[in-house]
């Protein structure tokens, strides 16, 4: 099984691209700390390049930049490559199956990190937001036990 979970910030904000045939491609780094300390007290910090694809892709660019926190699901991709001296090198990727963006909506400096499209916004206009009003619900004449 390759199942990879870390939560982590975003070193860079996130790079929306599109493949050829249309498909939204992000790609983004974040800096994941260890859960232990060195000798000298210091926290080590590791860093992951993931990459997000489709709706999820679109999600991220649109709603994270570079300092968020987020949860990352996915697997973990190895490749190969040749450097501009010819050198063989390893790149470790993560591909995201989902990410939870963990900053509240203080915390995102009072940009609009959370809120929901313009036009799908009625309350763009500044109003107040109304809660639903709830309705009682009364069924205890079925209940099995």
């Amino acid at each position: 099984m390759n199942k990879v979970f870390l939560i982590g910030n975003l070193t860079r904000d996130p790079e929306m691209s599109e493949t050829s045939g249309g498909v939204s491609v992000c790609h983004f780094g974040i800096a994941v700390n260890r859960s232990y300390s060195s000798q000298d007290g210091e926290r080590q910090t590791d860093f992951f390049n993931v990459t997000a694809w489709r709706g999820l892709a679109d999600n991220i660019g649109r709603y994270c930049k570079k300092g968020n926190k987020v949860a990352v699901t996915g697997s973990v991709q190895i490749r190969n490559y040749e450097d501009n001296q010819g050198n063989r090198r390893t790149a470790v990727d993560i591909i995201a199956q989902d990410v939870e963006f963990l900053n509240t909506r203080n915390q995102s400096s009072g940009d609009d990190f959370y809120e929901a499209p313009a036009a799908n916004n009625s309350h763009a206009g500044g109003g107040e937001r109304k809660k639903p009003a709830l309705q009682s619900f009364d069924d205890d004449g079925d209940i099995p036990f």
